[in-house]
């Protein structure tokens, strides 16, 4: 029996299609897996003229995962995730080495008709994230909140209702502490769910602002995936990814300013390399 989702997955399905894989660097990944179980993963990105790097380390037993990562600044980051030491939970909790302040111990609780979260930054005054969401895997209706203690007050507030059929969802998100409001709709073109399309609206009321954007996305075959995004400010962007080899992509991403062809386009492009 399907399952209740987190708070983030309200309008995530419009918002993967407009944002997931759009990048504008390039970036290159080499996964590889040991005899022990153990999947290293080396990551190089060059951003404008600055190159950095890191390298990680995956490894399941049973309930439990653990990340490791090592990057170009000298900085460690770990995450140990532990599946249903109570039933219906997960525990995350992430550290990093020498930024101890940016520790969090996460716990997600899951029910077939709620869900909840809550995240506590591991430092003196910290951070509380709470999140709730009631409902079905039809329907949805869910809130989330950031809780200063060192000031004693609520840092943001965001609540968002959905409503999702076998091939489309719609999604309504209230955020910014009610200045800003975001309608999404996303319909599958298809029964396969090759093709896509998308529109979202954003209304900022402390400066009137609204931002409409409609995208889609097609399969050309098994293989390859073209998606395009174009936004009433002028702003176009196109993807193309296709796997070269079974689990191995190549992404091609570039946006322009339609409205100032002058401007350099932002292009990317990434490869990662699985076994």
């Amino acid at each position: 029996m399907s399952r209740t989702g987190l708070f983030a997955d309200i309008g995530k399905k419009a918002r993967d299609l407009l944002t997931k894989d759009y990048i504008s660097d390039q970036k290159l990944s080499i996964s590889t897996y040991s005899d022990t179980g153990v999947a290293l993963t080396s990551t190089a990105v060059k951003k404008g003229g600055l190159s950095t790097g890191d390298v990680g380390a995956q490894y399941k037993y049973k309930n439990t995962l653990i990340d490791v990562k090592v990057d170009t600044a000298s900085n460690i980051s770990t995450t140990l995730t532990l599946n249903d030491i109570a039933p219906s939970t997960k525990t995350i909790a992430s550290l990093k080495f020498p930024d101890y302040s940016s520790g969090k111990l996460e716990v997600q609780y899951y029910h077939h008709h709620a869900a909840f979260s809550t995240a506590v930054g591991l430092k003196q005054s910290p951070i509380v994230d709470l999140s709730v969401t009631l409902g079905t895997p039809t329907f949805a209706i869910g809130a989330e909140a950031s809780y200063e203690t060192a000031e004693g007050k609520l840092a943001k507030y965001t609540a968002g209702i959905s409503v999702t059929k076998p091939d489309s969802c719609a999604a309504i998100i209230l955020g910014d502490k009610g200045d800003t409001i975001k309608a999404s709709y996303i319909h599958h073109l298809d029964e396969l769910k090759k093709s896509a399309a998308v529109g979202e609206i954003t209304r900022r009321f402390s400066t009137n602002e609204n931002t409409f954007t409609v995208g889609g996305s097609y399969a050309v075959d098994n293989l390859t995936i073209v998606k395009l995004k174009l936004n009433n400010h002028g702003n176009l962007g196109a993807l193309l990814q296709h796997e070269l080899i079974p689990k191995s992509l190549l992404t091609i991403s570039s946006e322009f300013d339609t409205k100032a062809l002058e401007k350099t386009p932002k292009f990317g492009v990434a490869l990662a390399l699985k076994p």
